[in-house]
Protein backbone atom coordinates (compact mmCIF):
# COMPACT_ATOMS: atom_id res chain seq x y z
CA UNK A 1 0.00 0.00 0.00
CA UNK A 2 0.92 3.88 -0.54
CA UNK A 3 1.01 5.21 3.14
CA UNK A 4 0.78 8.47 3.96
CA UNK A 5 2.32 7.31 7.81
CA UNK A 6 1.96 10.91 9.61
CA UNK A 7 -0.96 13.65 8.97
CA UNK A 8 -3.17 15.05 11.69
CA UNK A 9 -6.93 16.03 11.95
CA UNK A 10 -8.88 18.86 14.44
CA UNK A 11 -11.72 20.94 14.87
CA UNK A 12 -9.99 23.87 15.62
CA UNK A 13 -10.09 25.12 19.36
CA UNK A 14 -8.55 28.72 20.36
CA UNK A 15 -7.86 27.64 23.69
CA UNK A 16 -6.68 24.23 23.42
CA UNK A 17 -4.68 24.64 19.77
CA UNK A 18 -2.82 28.01 21.38
CA UNK A 19 -0.03 26.64 19.80
CA UNK A 20 -1.32 27.73 15.89
CA UNK A 21 -0.25 31.33 16.34
CA UNK A 22 -1.46 34.19 14.18
CA UNK A 23 1.76 33.52 11.73
CA UNK A 24 -0.36 29.92 10.76
CA UNK A 25 -3.44 31.71 9.93
CA UNK A 26 -3.93 29.39 7.04
CA UNK A 27 -4.38 26.57 9.16
CA UNK A 28 -6.21 28.33 12.39
CA UNK A 29 -9.64 25.97 10.95
CA UNK A 30 -11.06 22.47 10.80
CA UNK A 31 -9.41 20.02 9.38
CA UNK A 32 -11.58 16.00 8.30
CA UNK A 33 -11.25 13.78 6.58
CA UNK A 34 -13.11 15.12 4.11
CA UNK A 35 -10.34 17.60 3.10
CA UNK A 36 -7.76 15.04 2.65
CA UNK A 37 -8.83 11.81 1.07
CA UNK A 38 -9.21 13.74 -2.48
CA UNK A 39 -5.93 15.06 -1.92
CA UNK A 40 -4.53 10.96 -1.19
CA UNK A 41 -6.53 10.17 -4.29
CA UNK A 42 -5.11 12.56 -6.55
CA UNK A 43 -1.86 11.65 -5.25
CA UNK A 44 -2.42 7.76 -5.69
CA UNK A 45 -2.04 7.11 -1.60
CA UNK A 46 -4.02 4.22 -0.72
CA UNK A 47 -4.32 5.60 2.91
CA UNK A 48 -3.33 7.41 5.85
CA UNK A 49 -2.11 7.19 9.78
CA UNK A 50 -4.04 10.18 11.62
CA UNK A 51 -1.79 11.11 14.72
CA UNK A 52 -2.29 12.55 17.71
CA UNK A 53 -2.60 16.29 17.72
CA UNK A 54 -3.57 17.14 21.72
CA UNK A 55 -2.71 15.36 24.25
CA UNK A 56 -6.23 14.10 25.92
CA UNK A 57 -8.05 10.90 26.42
CA UNK A 58 -10.49 12.62 24.09
CA UNK A 59 -8.07 12.98 21.30
CA UNK A 60 -7.47 9.50 20.65
CA UNK A 61 -11.35 8.24 20.62
CA UNK A 62 -11.79 11.19 18.25
CA UNK A 63 -9.36 9.84 16.12
CA UNK A 64 -10.26 6.08 16.27
CA UNK A 65 -14.03 7.55 15.49
CA UNK A 66 -12.99 9.18 12.12
CA UNK A 67 -11.19 5.97 11.39
CA UNK A 68 -14.05 3.89 11.96
CA UNK A 69 -16.61 6.23 9.59
CA UNK A 70 -13.10 6.28 6.94
CA UNK A 71 -11.79 3.14 5.35
CA UNK A 72 -9.06 5.53 3.98
CA UNK A 73 -7.68 6.17 7.64
CA UNK A 74 -5.44 3.05 7.91
CA UNK A 75 -4.28 3.86 11.58
CA UNK A 76 -4.37 6.12 14.52
CA UNK A 77 -1.61 7.14 16.78
CA UNK A 78 -3.15 8.56 19.72
CA UNK A 79 -2.06 10.08 23.26
CA UNK A 80 -2.34 8.17 26.82
CA UNK A 81 -0.82 9.13 30.06
CA UNK A 82 1.49 6.83 30.31
CA UNK A 83 2.59 7.63 33.90
CA UNK A 84 -0.50 6.50 35.16
CA UNK A 85 -0.87 4.17 37.51
CA UNK A 86 -3.94 3.00 35.24
CA UNK A 87 -2.26 2.74 32.50
CA UNK A 88 -2.61 -0.95 31.89
CA UNK A 89 -5.84 -1.08 32.71
CA UNK A 90 -6.55 1.69 30.13
CA UNK A 91 -4.51 -0.63 27.17
CA UNK A 92 -6.29 -3.46 28.04
CA UNK A 93 -9.75 -1.31 26.95
CA UNK A 94 -7.92 -0.37 23.98
CA UNK A 95 -7.76 -4.22 23.20
CA UNK A 96 -10.53 -4.41 21.21
CA UNK A 97 -9.69 -0.95 18.75
CA UNK A 98 -7.94 -2.80 15.86
CA UNK A 99 -7.40 0.89 13.77
CA UNK A 100 -5.14 2.00 17.80
CA UNK A 101 -1.81 1.54 16.31
CA UNK A 102 0.79 3.42 18.67
CA UNK A 103 0.65 6.20 20.86
CA UNK A 104 3.00 10.06 20.94
CA UNK A 105 3.40 12.45 23.84
CA UNK A 106 4.14 16.21 22.47
CA UNK A 107 7.83 15.54 24.36
CA UNK A 108 8.97 18.54 22.28
CA UNK A 109 6.54 20.45 24.46
CA UNK A 110 8.03 19.67 27.83
CA UNK A 111 10.19 22.04 30.02
CA UNK A 112 12.62 19.25 30.98
CA UNK A 113 14.78 18.00 27.78
CA UNK A 114 15.09 14.97 30.13
CA UNK A 115 11.45 14.18 30.53
CA UNK A 116 11.12 11.25 28.09
CA UNK A 117 14.32 9.46 30.56
CA UNK A 118 11.80 9.79 33.83
CA UNK A 119 11.33 6.18 35.50
CA UNK A 120 7.45 6.66 35.21
CA UNK A 121 7.82 8.03 31.38
CA UNK A 122 9.74 4.77 30.81
CA UNK A 123 7.70 2.02 32.68
CA UNK A 124 4.45 3.31 30.61
CA UNK A 125 6.65 2.83 27.10
CA UNK A 126 7.99 -0.20 28.03
CA UNK A 127 4.58 -1.20 28.93
CA UNK A 128 3.16 -0.64 24.98
CA UNK A 129 5.40 -3.52 23.46
CA UNK A 130 2.80 -5.88 26.03
CA UNK A 131 0.19 -4.78 24.03
CA UNK A 132 2.06 -4.30 20.47
CA UNK A 133 1.61 -0.71 20.27
CA UNK A 134 4.34 1.72 19.12
CA UNK A 135 5.48 4.80 20.09
CA UNK A 136 6.34 8.15 18.08
CA UNK A 137 8.93 9.73 19.78
CA UNK A 138 8.48 13.81 18.88
CA UNK A 139 11.48 15.93 19.35
CA UNK A 140 14.09 18.87 18.34
CA UNK A 141 17.68 17.88 17.79
CA UNK A 142 18.51 19.29 21.03
CA UNK A 143 16.73 16.12 23.01
CA UNK A 144 18.79 13.43 20.41
CA UNK A 145 21.17 12.45 23.00
CA UNK A 146 18.63 11.58 25.75
CA UNK A 147 16.27 10.15 22.44
CA UNK A 148 18.98 7.91 22.12
CA UNK A 149 19.26 6.78 25.42
CA UNK A 150 15.48 6.19 25.82
CA UNK A 151 15.78 3.98 22.67
CA UNK A 152 18.94 1.36 23.66
CA UNK A 153 16.64 1.41 26.85
CA UNK A 154 13.65 0.04 24.86
CA UNK A 155 15.00 -2.83 22.54
CA UNK A 156 11.78 -4.42 22.30
CA UNK A 157 9.79 -1.38 21.49
CA UNK A 158 8.61 -0.36 18.01
CA UNK A 159 9.69 3.29 18.07
CA UNK A 160 9.96 6.16 15.11
CA UNK A 161 11.35 9.14 15.38
CA UNK A 162 8.82 11.85 14.06
CA UNK A 163 9.99 14.57 11.40
CA UNK A 164 13.71 13.57 11.28
CA UNK A 165 13.55 14.82 14.93
CA UNK A 166 13.06 18.68 13.30
CA UNK A 167 16.73 19.70 11.93
CA UNK A 168 17.40 23.39 11.75
CA UNK A 169 17.05 23.47 7.87
CA UNK A 170 15.98 27.45 7.88
CA UNK A 171 19.34 28.36 9.40
CA UNK A 172 21.48 26.02 7.51
CA UNK A 173 22.49 24.03 10.79
CA UNK A 174 23.09 20.56 10.39
CA UNK A 175 26.72 19.43 12.35
CA UNK A 176 25.37 18.51 15.88
CA UNK A 177 22.06 16.98 14.65
CA UNK A 178 24.08 15.02 12.03
CA UNK A 179 25.82 13.84 14.86
CA UNK A 180 23.67 12.80 16.97
CA UNK A 181 21.06 11.35 14.82
CA UNK A 182 24.11 9.17 13.53
CA UNK A 183 24.46 7.34 16.74
CA UNK A 184 20.86 5.53 15.62
CA UNK A 185 22.07 3.49 12.29
CA UNK A 186 22.68 0.75 14.68
CA UNK A 187 19.14 0.26 16.38
CA UNK A 188 17.41 -1.67 14.16
CA UNK A 189 13.83 -1.28 16.29
CA UNK A 190 13.61 2.86 15.23
CA UNK A 191 12.89 4.08 12.45
CA UNK A 192 12.35 7.51 11.30
CA UNK A 193 9.68 9.56 9.52
CA UNK A 194 10.94 12.18 6.49
CA UNK A 195 7.67 14.46 7.14
CA UNK A 196 7.58 17.77 8.24
CA UNK A 197 10.58 18.78 6.38
CA UNK A 198 9.35 22.00 4.41
CA UNK A 199 8.19 23.43 7.65
CA UNK A 200 11.54 23.23 9.39
CA UNK A 201 13.01 25.32 6.02
CA UNK A 202 11.79 28.80 5.28
CA UNK A 203 8.45 28.28 4.83
CA UNK A 204 8.24 30.92 1.77
CA UNK A 205 11.46 30.43 0.44
CA UNK A 206 12.72 26.80 0.49
CA UNK A 207 14.04 24.93 -2.15
CA UNK A 208 14.87 21.29 -2.79
CA UNK A 209 18.90 21.88 -2.36
CA UNK A 210 18.35 23.23 0.90
CA UNK A 211 16.34 19.73 2.13
CA UNK A 212 18.67 17.40 0.04
CA UNK A 213 21.83 17.63 2.79
CA UNK A 214 19.27 16.81 5.56
CA UNK A 215 17.65 13.77 3.48
CA UNK A 216 21.02 12.47 2.55
CA UNK A 217 22.08 11.91 6.28
CA UNK A 218 18.29 10.97 6.93
CA UNK A 219 18.67 8.25 4.19
CA UNK A 220 22.79 7.11 5.24
CA UNK A 221 21.66 6.67 8.89
CA UNK A 222 18.07 4.71 8.57
CA UNK A 223 18.59 3.34 4.73
CA UNK A 224 15.16 2.75 2.38
CA UNK A 225 14.15 -0.01 5.20
CA UNK A 226 13.48 2.19 8.27
CA UNK A 227 12.08 5.69 6.76
CA UNK A 228 8.36 6.35 5.80
CA UNK A 229 7.02 9.32 4.02
CA UNK A 230 4.83 11.63 6.04
CA UNK A 231 3.39 14.41 4.88
CA UNK A 232 2.38 16.69 8.21
CA UNK A 233 -0.37 17.78 6.75
CA UNK A 234 -2.19 20.09 7.46
CA UNK A 235 0.37 21.34 9.32
CA UNK A 236 2.83 21.05 5.94
CA UNK A 237 0.08 23.70 4.61
CA UNK A 238 2.23 26.49 6.70
CA UNK A 239 4.80 25.94 3.70
CA UNK A 240 3.28 23.97 0.29
CA UNK A 241 0.74 22.36 -0.47
CA UNK A 242 -0.33 18.52 -0.76
CA UNK A 243 1.35 17.72 -4.04
CA UNK A 244 4.33 19.97 -3.18
CA UNK A 245 4.83 17.88 -0.43
CA UNK A 246 5.05 14.93 -1.95
CA UNK A 247 7.60 15.84 -4.66
CA UNK A 248 10.09 16.58 -2.31
CA UNK A 249 10.48 13.00 -1.28
CA UNK A 250 9.53 11.88 -4.98
CA UNK A 251 11.97 13.84 -6.86
CA UNK A 252 14.69 12.62 -4.12
CA UNK A 253 13.68 9.01 -5.04
CA UNK A 254 14.51 9.65 -8.61
CA UNK A 255 17.55 7.03 -8.66
CA UNK A 256 16.40 4.74 -6.38
CA UNK A 257 14.64 1.02 -7.46
CA UNK A 258 10.80 0.66 -7.48
CA UNK A 259 11.38 -1.64 -4.54
CA UNK A 260 13.15 1.00 -2.61
CA UNK A 261 10.34 3.69 -3.37
CA UNK A 262 7.76 1.51 -2.08
CA UNK A 263 9.23 0.53 1.19
CA UNK A 264 9.21 4.11 1.69
CA UNK A 265 5.71 5.68 0.22
CA UNK A 266 3.91 3.10 2.09
CA UNK A 267 5.74 -0.51 2.43
CA UNK A 268 7.85 0.03 5.53
CA UNK A 269 4.95 2.57 7.17
CA UNK A 270 2.23 -0.71 6.80
CA UNK A 271 4.75 -3.05 8.45
CA UNK A 272 5.90 -0.85 11.14
CA UNK A 273 2.02 -0.17 11.93
CA UNK A 274 0.95 -3.74 11.35
CA UNK A 275 -1.89 -2.01 8.86
CA UNK A 276 -4.67 -3.27 6.73
CA UNK A 277 -6.07 -3.07 3.49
Amino acid sequence: MKIDSHQHFWLFNEERDSWINEEMEVIKRDFMPEDLEPLLLEQDFDGCVAVQAAQDDAQTEFLLSLADQNDFIKGVVGWIDLQSSGLEEKLSTYSDKKLLKGFRHVLQDEPEDDYMLRPAFMKGVKMLANYDYTYDILIFPRHLKNALIFAQSLKNQRLVIDHMAKPYIKDGLIDDWKRDIQAFKGLDHVSCKVSGIITEADWHHWRQEDLRPYLDVAFEVFGTSRLMFGSDWPVSLLAGNYPEVTAVLNRYLESFSKDEKDKIMGGNATRFYKLSE
